[in-house]
């Protein structure tokens, strides 16, 4: 394909889900869609090898078209899967456990309005269930799955979206080809960054192809108690260490670290003396916010220096 392309019209949602722990989630997720002032044209449900799951969501959707993942166990095997079905001119993606605002479908289709865009990523809203850590910092966000601090505030172009909220035209995946199942999150491993690899391959595969950020086309993403711990929040970091490396090994280091460089050199250093000046406001917990921003950065950058040297 190219990137001068006609403006898609028709648009396919894709969740996948592997754990009936999670089923409220799913619900909220497939209600989301069914209240969209502008309708998905298709509903795809991939049950990643999980044949409970799938007997019971082909009875509570009916609506949906609800499928086993034939891709490897994993994240990236059962996103595939949901490309192969889709009929849409543009492939979204929600997590099973995110819900979209009402506005979300017409956004990203609005957003491809220019014949350059071959992707569009959404904004990410953290819906807490377990009381927010003091000294959470909004510049790691991403361990958790949402926007962080550090990313545009409008419509504007990016490597890569968050997958938890993400399209691509579907002739890029037939160009591109699909996820690669080395990246994709297996259960609950905390590994991931497919879309980082994919989006860098697709605009690769696409010379002037344009993936583009629109935080408006938000949806509100579960993060469960589990979540909110110093214990979850290192081992998400070491996991984006590893995943980075992997990518840097597959798309080139220059690709894989681009939106990081500036992420580390600019955001990460406001975000430290904001919180080192917390106290000055009577925000005493800003301290906290500092520290971790600095050990989440050290546990993230050993882990992939580790990667690198453990694999040519």
């Amino acid at each position: 394909m190219t990137a001068a392309s006609p403006t898609p019209e028709t648009l396919t949602v894709v969740i996948c889900a592997y754990t009936l722990d999670r089923w409220a989630g799913i619900v909220a997720a497939v209600d989301s869609l069914r209240g969209q002032l502008r309708p998905p044209d298709q509903v795809v449900l991939v049950s990643d090898h999980n044949d409970e799951l799938l007997a019971r969501a082909r009875r509570a959707f009916p609506d949906a078209l609800c499928v086993p993942s034939d891709g490897p166990r994993g994240l990236s095997g059962a996103r595939n899967t949901g490309v192969a079905a889709a009929t849409g001119d543009v492939v979204a993606f929600l997590d099973d456990d995110a819900a979209a605002d009402p506005d979300w479908v017409k956004r990203l289709l609005d957003a491809y309005d220019q014949g350059d865009v071959i992707g569009v990523g959404g904004g990410v809203l953290p819906a807490w269930q377990a009381p927010r850590p003091g000294w959470f910092p909004d510049e790691f966000l991403w361990v958790v799955g949402c926007s962080y601090a550090g990313l545009p505030d409008g419509r504007t172009e990016v490597r890569n979206p968050i997958g938890a909220n993400m399209s691509f035209l579907r002739a890029v995946f037939e160009t591109a080809g699909g996820f690669d199942p080395m990246m994709g999150r297996l259960g609950k491993d905390a590994a991931g960054c497919e879309e980082t690899e994919f989006a860098i391959r697709a605009r690769a595969t696409v010379p002037g192809g344009r993936v583009l950020l629109e935080p408006a086309a938000q949806c509100r993403h579960t993060v469960s108690p589990d979540r909110v711990t110093r214990r979850y929040f290192r081992r998400r970091c070491r996991a984006e260490g590893r995943s980075k490396a992997l990518v840097g090994r597959l798309a080139g280091s220059h690709a894989a670290l681009s939106t990081e460089r500036v992420y580390v050199t600019r955001t990460l250093p406001r975000g430290v003396l904001r919180g080192l000046a917390g106290p000055l406001r009577g925000d005493w917990a800003g301290i906290a916010r500092a520290w971790a921003i600095v050990e989440g950065t050290a546990w993230t950058a050993s882990s992939y220096l580790l990667a690198r040297l453990r694999r040519p």
